[in-house]
């Protein structure tokens, strides 16, 4: 399974979104600090679920990172967030 297979995954079990996008946005951070060939380094994702409804900003990335758990978020560089109820 790819680490964007897994993030995907992971997500899905622990939101259960509307909406899920998770790009791996490696290559455009070629030369950069964390690039590794092949990519599946640096990602962006796009979540909406009721899951984030009266949060805040600070307690929805911590949910993610905690979904996601230490093991994948060890093995990825970089991690953008967008995300709603």
């Amino acid at each position: 399974m790819t680490k964007t297979q897994e993030i995907e995954s992971r997500l899905r079990d622990a939101f259960a979104p509307s909406e899920l996008l998770v790009r791996d946005d490696s290559e455009s951070h070629r030369g950069h600090s964390g690039f590794q060939e092949g990519g599946e380094s640096h990602f962006h994702v796009v979540i909406r679920s009721s899951a984030f409804q009266g949060q805040s900003r600070l307690q929805n990335h911590r949910a993610v990172h905690s979904a996601l758990g230490a093991d994948l978020m060890g093995r990825i560089h970089a991690l953008s967030m967008d995300l709603g109820a």
